[in-house]
């Protein structure tokens, strides 16, 4: 090997690690590369350096307010790798945004944005071996948090806080058959006014019982109506609802709108492919009766991609409402929709929206001008 060989830096991004088998994923937690952490201390007003921890564990105070009194925050992000090997990062700019209306709503200071797109970006980076080949079914799924790490007796906010992105291989969340949703209608998700719209755990270990308890019946899915009335639809546990109308050759896509749910970056991502392809969307009140006026009903989420939902049933007063009859189009605008929406975030086809940052090698995001860096 030459001077010149041993010096020239490792390709990147490389290729995809040979050792899995990325069509036979599970959700088994598997080791990577590692993770990146950042503190933040309210003395000195600011986040330290991103740094690469090369394992999952986290040196925690026992009494940090993030495990005491749940102040903490999440997000979920996916990363591509396109039929070039370039990695892409879907839609940095609204996770960072959601996940700072988040860190308000449980009084965490929010990262400013370059930080995040800095700590994202490197975990992705020190990890690109586990993003999968494009033509598999699957992601690396990214997982930024901030908890309170300091400690705390009394029931107020921390003073020190800790930032970690993890990421790991996954497949679909759902695959690609069509979900059986049932309505839960014995426990309320998020209160009116309350924290329904950010992404905190405490929204959702409340309803893992419930999950548990519709799979025993046949259900994939839980669907939430209002708290306050019961008589309006919200949103899927793991996604946001789309209803679509199809009258007289126009196509109408319906969100609700509602102030317990979170802003959906992949609802957002739908509803402007939707005018791009000339559809109509509307966001506004669902209420429970217009499930049966709707052609298709999609779940639209980060890990459930787009979803197509067969049947909705409510127990309690014996409905069941069908969406799937047999017909050779029954999930056309799903089938369109989650096309395009891949496409664009696996790099099959320009991206004309502009959603996708592409990876860049680690070193690039440990130096100086990584803050100024926008790809």
């Amino acid at each position: 090997m030459s001077n010149n060989e041993a010096l020239r830096p490792p390709e990147f991004p490389p290729p995809p690690c040979a050792d899995l088998d990325w069509n036979g994923l599970d959700f088994s937690v598997r080791n990577v590369n590692g993770h990146i952490e950042s503190h933040y201390t309210v003395a000195s007003g600011r986040w330290t350096e991103p740094k690469l921890v090369k394992n999952r564990m986290l040196n925690v105070d026992g009494l940090a307010v993030g495990l005491h009194y749940g102040q903490q925050v999440f997000e979920g992000m996916k990363a591509y790798r396109a039929p070039s090997g370039q990695i892409n990062i879907f839609r940095v700019e609204s996770h960072a945004s959601r996940l700072n209306h988040s860190c308000e709503t449980v009084s965490i200071p929010p990262p400013p944005y370059e930080h995040f797109y800095q700590c994202v970006c490197l975990a992705v980076a020190e990890n690109a071996v586990y993003v999968p080949p494009h033509d598999a079914n699957a992601c690396l799924y990214i997982r930024p948090l901030i908890f309170g790490s300091g400690p705390q007796i009394n029931n107020l906010p921390s003073l020190e806080y800790t930032f970690c992105v993890f990421v790991h291989p996954i497949p679909s969340l759902y695959g690609l058959a069509p979900l059986d949703a049932v309505i839960l209608e014995h426990f309320d998700r998020a209160a009116p006014m309350g924290t329904g719209s950010a992404k905190v755990g405490g929204n959702y270990a409340p309803i893992f019982k419930w999950q548990q308890e519709a799979k025993s019946k046949g259900f994939g899915l839980l669907l939430h109506l209002d708290s306050k009335t019961r008589t309006a639809i919200d949103e899927f546990s793991t996604s946001s609802f789309v209803g679509v109308k199809n009258s007289d050759g126009a196509t109408t896509l319906i969100s609700p709108d509602s102030a317990s749910v979170m802003k959906g970056v992949t609802s957002k991502s739908v509803f402007t492919l939707a005018e791009h392809f000339g559809w109509n969307f509307e966001i506004r009140p669902v209420r429970y009766e217009e499930l049966e006026d709707f052609d298709e009903v999609m779940a639209c989420g980060t890990a459930a991609g787009v979803a197509s939902i067969k049947t909705i049933t409510c127990l309690g007063d014996n409905r069941k409402f069908q969406y799937e009859k047999g017909r050779k189009d029954d999930y056309k605008c799903r089938e369109r929709m989650a096309s395009a929406l891949q496409s664009i975030q696996r790099g099959l086809v320009p991206d004309d929206f502009e959603w996708c940052t592409i990876v860049l090698p680690p070193e690039i995001y440990y130096s100086s001008c990584a803050r100024g860096l926008r790809t």
